[in-house]
């Protein structure tokens, strides 16, 4: 049979020999570029020659999404003005002659409404919180806030495609998926973007494409880490199947692969190969990773009661701090529900105490053990919420809030950034930003330079053009970082 599968090539023409050999020499670079296999180096995985561009500020990433459009009015852009006006019309010239977005333009009336939470400032920052957030306050010393973010979407789909890859569209790689890309990991038996969903009945489902790779090499897209004993499906072996028998098999599986890289030098072959590979290594990195039982009783009640349920955003903070622990590179954690179209009091305490004393428990660990200094930790939803009730606020006081794109909060941590700090604010009805205004594209060229990357230097050819995360857009706001 071997002797077969090489007979054609004995015949080759002197154009098509060039042609194959040339193409396979190509096919060798490119998997010595992706990093598989032998040329791992010891450190992990080598991403992209000459990179990082500069000596960078952090590690890796740890994202805290908030999906489902978080109301920046009950937690970190205190408003009193809204307040003292309650239920009065949004005056029209607000509007500014805009017509208004998505499902208010069903609405006759604009109703201002005011946060059913007290606010207070808190720390040596003087950072404001609202009466949701008791863990976070004590951590506010620590938090830079970015009070004039915009977005171009403001329905959740493509709100949420846009603040992870820079493009409302989907088919676009996620920014996990780029700085995967671009830097490797530091650990080659993990991937180097992980992704954790808390576990919860939430009415915006999570996409995939959310964590897609795009067009960039299948083995930078997002790794989802599933609640319960088996964190990544069919990753464990049958029963009955030892460990070496496995590994001839991938041995066998590669060699397969390569003679096909060679013949054809396809880079999405060298990524099937470096793809096999990782998931043999992570049969005996994930349990250990995934597991908290090294975990002290002191640290896992840090993160509160919830810690111990698998999937919920407690558990995968502890978890994301391990991941970060041991070199991963995108670590994001999606925590769905904040679609507050209604009974907003209600549902939003549920929400902020599920992500509250876990969201302080990671900036606190992540300081102790000396990870916060060169990890940065992001926090922030695909959007905001309008000044004003969707609708009528019923008689017992309970209101709701539409999306809007055109004014909300964020705020990191960590390394690069500046603590203790307030960036951007809005108008009196926190409706428009009037000064620090940070688009997503500046969101992400700004988290690309304190990992070490000029954005407008880090690109990837595809269909004859350059990409970028950024796209043709994108400014580093300078002043946030420390």
């Amino acid at each position: 049979m071997h002797c077969q599968r090489y007979s054609d090539i004995r015949h080759l023409g002197r154009r098509e020999w060039l042609a194959r050999t040339s193409l396979g020499m190509g096919g060798v670079a490119l998997s010595s570029l992706l990093g598989g296999g032998a040329e791992a180096n010891a450190a992990g995985t080598a991403g992209m020659p000459g990179m990082p561009h500069f000596a960078p500020k952090a590690k890796g990433v740890i994202f805290l999404f908030m999906s489902g459009g978080m109301s920046q009015f009950e937690s970190f852009d205190h408003k009193p003005e809204l307040v003292a006006r309650s239920r009065q019309p949004l005056p029209d010239s607000v509007f500014k002659g805009r017509k208004p977005l998505g499902m208010s333009k069903l609405q006759g009336t604009f109703p201002m409404i005011g946060s059913a939470f007290p606010f207070k400032q808190h720390g040596q920052s003087g950072a404001w919180f609202s009466d949701r957030f008791p863990f976070l306050v004590k951590q506010a010393d620590r938090m830079c806030f970015l009070k004039g973010m915009v977005s171009e979407a403001v329905n959740h789909d493509p709100a949420m495609i846009f603040m992870n890859s820079g493009e409302q569209l989907p088919g676009r790689p996620s920014m996990g998926s780029w700085i995967s890309y671009g830097l490797g990991s530091e650990n080659e038996n993990l991937p180097s973007f992980i992704v954790l969903v808390t576990k919860k009945v939430a009415d915006q489902p999570l996409s995939t494409r959310l964590w897609d790779n795009g067009f960039l090499p299948s083995q930078h897209q997002g790794v989802p880490f599933r609640a319960g004993r088996d964190p990544v499906l069919f990753l464990s072996n049958p029963e009955g199947l030892p460990t070496s028998l496995h590994r001839k098999m991938l041995d066998r599986l590669r060699e397969v692969q390569q003679d096909e890289l060679a013949r054809r030098g396809e880079a999405e072959i060298a990524a099937r190969i470096e793809q096999c590979e990782m998931a043999f290594r992570m049969q005996a990195s994930v349990p250990k990773v995934t597991s908290l039982e090294s975990e002290t009783a002191v640290t896992l009640e840090r993160y509160g009661p919830d810690v111990h349920t698998p999937g919920s955003f407690a558990h995968n903070c502890v978890q994301a701090r391990r991941l970060c622990e041991n070199g991963v590179r995108f670590v994001q954690l999606y925590h769905p529900g904040w679609d507050h179209h209604g009974v907003l009091q209600k549902q939003y305490s549920a929400n902020a105490k599920e992500v509250d004393q876990a969201s302080a428990a990671l900036l606190e660990d992540l300081h102790e053990r000396g990870l916060l200094k060169d990890t940065l930790v992001v926090f922030g939803s695909e959007f905001g919420r309008t000044c004003y009730s969707q609708g009528h606020v019923n008689k017992d006081g309970e209101y709701g809030r539409e999306h809007h794109r055109d004014a909300f909060t964020y705020w990191m941590a960590g390394a690069g950034v500046k603590p203790g700090f307030t960036y951007g604010g809005t108008d009196d009805f926190g409706f428009d930003v009037v000064e620090g205004k940070v688009a997503v594209n500046d969101l992400h060229a700004t988290m690309l330079h304190l990992l070490g990357i000029d954005h407008e230097r880090f690109t990837y050819r595809f269909q004859g053009r350059d990409f970028r995360l950024t796209d043709v857009a994108g400014h580093l706001v300078k002043p946030i970082l420390a």
